[in-house]
């Protein structure tokens, strides 16, 4: 029994993992950290992370070991005019190791900097993050209202099918023509090609979100429907309120102002190339030689051969240190370093204007989004009233049809019009709800619904 009950469960799982559904808080969170345009700025900042640390280990002195092998062949004539030959293998082997002691500060300003850079990338991320969120909210509330379109929809097919029906009845009966029935016929194919028209709005918004999130199973996706009401507020907030608060939270903004010093810190490392650099070095080594013509490796003061030692013996004999201290003084180098420094002064001023132009598009976006939230209130009011006064034109058709006083055309017409009232008040409303979403944001207020 137990084996059977978990067999189903198994079965079940993934049908019920498969069918979850989305809140805009759920698909937010799951985007800033799965989606591709979010990995791919981490994967930047993490290349920052490394260069700071790269520029943090500059401090460490330098150590390398070298091998050197040489065999060479050969003859040649000595002083005294004799030829012999000249066959010998060599080996050398040395440890050296360089430290930096000054360079008027350079590893410190080169570090400066690249703290910089990691901070600009920090805030490069997060601008990634609002972006795709915002897109996830839109496309959420693109599903929102697909889907009450699609309601307004099956809601005007349940009236068509109803008068098709009575007009075949009555059609049948002879009590009205062939006409009237064809135009309750034609108002009912409409419907139904409205109905899914809105169903395919629907999928689609689905589909567009799904990819945002990079959901493989975008067939089963869903999300929770939020009932947002139609009795709204006027906006409570203006961008004069918003503006000064979002130059203070938005990441371009800061992502700007941090590489302004990023660009002066590398100025004053291009000013270091005037100052001498002074490093200190030091090294043990030692080395073997062999002749291979003779075991000789030459004569003592009084003629006598002297035999050559073995390989760890020359090792031990020859064994020498060194340590030294270098100063690279610059003198002329054709004015480059002059150059260098006034083109790194150009770059601050690039990111100087680079902020201001940041400055000002955030400032047009919060205009603007004040602009679309007003207008799309005054939309959504007009579009209010009209739909109340198109379902009042509806009333009075419907009782003048049954009356007689109305033709079928009449009366499809007053449901045609009443129909895109209630589109123009969904689409104005969620216009407005997403405007008065992005006012919030810009204030520093979470998405939500």
């Amino acid at each position: 029994m137990k084996k059977s009950a978990v067999f189903l469960l198994s079965l079940l799982s993934p049908f019920v993992f498969s069918q979850k559904v989305w809140t805009l808080e759920e698909a937010v969170n799951y985007a800033v950290e799965n989606n591709l345009q979010v990995l791919q700025s981490s994967y930047n900042k993490k290349l920052q992370d490394n260069s700071l640390e790269v520029a943090k280990r500059q401090y460490l002195p330098g150590v390398s070991g070298t091998i050197n092998n040489n065999v060479s062949f050969g003859q040649g004539v000595d002083i005294f005019g004799t030829t012999n030959r000249n066959d010998n293998f060599s080996n050398r082997a040395s440890v050296g190791a360089d430290i930096l002691l000054y360079n008027n500060g350079r590893l410190e300003k080169s570090i400066r900097k690249t703290e910089f850079d990691v901070q600009a990338s920090q805030f490069d991320v997060d601008k990634i993050k609002d972006d795709i969120s915002l897109q996830i909210a839109q496309q959420y509330l693109s599903i929102l209202l697909n889907r009450e379109i699609t309601k307004i929809s099956e809601s005007a097919l349940a009236n068509a099918e109803k008068l098709y029906q009575r007009a075949k009845i009555t059609t049948d009966v002879g009590t009205t023509p062939q006409t009237i029935l064809a135009e309750a016929e034609a108002a009912l194919a409409r419907e139904k090609q409205n109905v899914k028209s809105a169903e395919i709005n629907t999928e689609r918004s689905l589909f567009s979100l799904a990819m945002l999130l990079q959901l493989p199973d975008y067939k089963n996706f869903d999300v929770q429907n939020v009932d947002i009401q139609n009795e709204i507020e006027a906006p409570l907030y203006s961008a004069d309120q918003i503006i000064d608060k979002a130059f203070e939270n938005q990441p371009q903004i800061k992502a700007a102002e941090v590489r302004i010093k990023s660009a002066e810190a590398q100025t004053a490392i291009t000013e270091t190339a005037f100052y001498p650099t002074i490093s200190a070095n030091a090294g043990v080594g030692s080395s073997y030689f062999n002749s291979l013509v003779t075991d000789y490796a030459g004569r003592d003061i009084n003629g006598s051969p002297i035999k050559e030692s073995g390989f760890f013996k020359q090792y031990k004999d020859n064994f020498g240190q060194q340590i030294g201290l270098n100063a690279n003084i610059p003198i002329f180098n054709k004015g480059i370093t002059r150059l260098n420094v006034e083109q790194s002064k150009i770059n601050e001023d690039i990111a100087r204007n680079s902020l201001t132009l940041q400055k000002q598009e955030v400032l047009q976006n919060v205009q603007k989004a004040q602009f679309d939230a007003e207008s799309n209130y005054e939309s959504f009011l007009a579009a209010s009233q009209a739909e109340k006064s198109s379902k009042l034109a509806l009333d009075f058709a419907e009782k003048s049809y049954n009356a007689g006083r109305a033709t079928i055309y009449d009366l499809n017409s007053a449901r045609n019009n009443y129909a895109n009232a209630q589109g123009s008040v969904a689409q104005a409303k969620y216009n407005y709800l997403f405007s008065l979403k992005l006012l919030k944001f810009y204030a520093g207020i979470p998405l939500s619904l």
